[in-house]
């Protein structure tokens, strides 16, 4: 297969020259460690302590990596991304609160975007995450499966219905719905219910999309027996295949708990595990259908590879590559340009708000070895190429 990754005229054709130099300066910065971690510290504490430094977030890392503030106002990344055959997955990126007034906003929020997201083909996928519904200590409890108090069980109803309520507004509007991954310790209270959502909205296609990091050695096991139980159900499965988001976390709690690391002993099995699960997903492809959010070059040419072999349509909506906004247009623009379905997660939400989101993004460039450089490498060549 043709090494397609490497065509940087097409990979950064969106990007005028001064976005290219953002893009090369951001990339730097994020190369240096001690640098982002003083970064991290002072933006937080900019924040903090309410100094004006939105402006400048805004001008830089925040327009590199969300779309904007508001729908609206990601509109004419929409346009422009869609311009190049690319989709776009609106990421309202407000992480969980601990009182219900946000959950009940972020349910509104969510809503919205489905109907936002109905309206136009650029967008096919809404996402949200679980936590987004209800307050993350009580996830715990029920992933412990510890006995709630009345007022609990009233507050867990809650969140179930806001989680229903979302799945059927995607069901009637024929939008797909992408939720995404928690850490270990509420995974299994997330799994549960968007499994119930997938029993009763995926009758007919996959509407509800659960996400599976498989960084976590269990997920392929999980894969596996979910299959089963939609084949004696009768119910599809959406899956969002993903390498994971919080591995230095999942380590550091079950070191400092005394349990078994739910994370891969190395990155060969990360990468094994994420090649398994694809696999599994394409043979079959009847019953699954498939997100494959990464941004590796391998498992994006394996993925081409299994389709090839197995005579499946580039545009068979089955299946999607996605990337992160801001990252790896290398894939996503070739991609899409070689004719495969492409989404870029495009995150927006208040500056403020979103800064969690945005630390989180340049603290896993830094950690992945070869991410940044393989960026910046991609950015110099198209900069000679352009002359600047």
């Amino acid at each position: 297969m043709d090494q397609i990754f490497e065509d940087t005229a097409t990979a950064f054709a969106l990007k005028s020259d001064s976005e290219l130099e953002r893009a090369y300066f951001l990339f730097k910065m994020i190369a240096n460690e001690p640098l982002v971690k003083m970064g991290t510290l002072m933006t937080n504490f900019a924040i903090k302590a309410h100094l004006p430094v939105e402006g400048l977030i805004r001008a830089t890392v925040f327009d590199h990596f969300c779309g904007g503030v508001s729908e609206d106002d990601c509109l004419p990344v929409v346009d422009k991304l869609w311009s190049k055959g690319v989709h776009s997955v609106l990421d309202y990126s407000i992480e969980g609160k601990d009182t219900e007034d946000p959950l009940d906003n972020a349910l509104h929020t969510i809503l919205k975007i489905i109907d936002f997201v109905k309206e136009k083909e650029a967008i096919p996928f809404a996402v949200f995450k679980p936590s987004a519904y209800g307050r993350f200590s009580l996830f715990k409890k029920v992933n412990l499966k510890e006995k709630l108090t009345a007022d609990e069980e009233i507050e867990w109803k809650r969140v179930v219905a806001r989680l229903d309520k979302t799945c059927k507004k995607a069901y009637d509007l024929d939008v797909r719905l992408l939720i995404d991954a928690e850490e270990s310790w509420i995974q299994d209270a997330a799994d549960d219910l968007i499994e119930s959502m997938m029993m009763k909205y995926n009758k007919e296609r996959a509407i509800v999309f659960n996400t599976l990091q498989m960084y976590r050695w269990d997920r392929l096991e999980y894969l596996s027996a979910l299959h089963e139980r939609a084949k004696a159900v009768n119910f599809k499965i959406g899956i969002k295949v993903v390498r994971g988001a919080y591995m230095e976390k999942e380590r550091e709690r079950a070191e400092r708990k005394g349990y078994k690391s739910p994370i891969c002993k190395d990155k060969i099995t990360t990468d094994e595990n994420f090649d398994a699960a694809i696999a599994y997903s394409i043979d079959n492809l009847d019953d699954i259908s498939i997100f494959a959010g990464t941004h590796n070059e391998e498992s994006c040419y394996r993925l081409m590879q299994l389709m090839e072999e197995n005579g499946i349509d580039k545009q068979d909506d089955h299946i999607v590559f996605g990337q992160l906004f801001g990252m790896s247009d290398h894939i996503s623009f070739n991609l899409s340009h070689a004719g495969y379905n492409v989404a870029k997660y495009l995150p927006f939400g208040p500056v403020r708000d979103v800064m969690p989101y945005l630390i989180r993004r340049a603290e896993e460039n830094t950690s992945v070895a070869g991410q940044t450089t393989r960026e910046l490498s991609l950015l110099k060549k198209e900069r000679k190429r352009r002359k600047i």
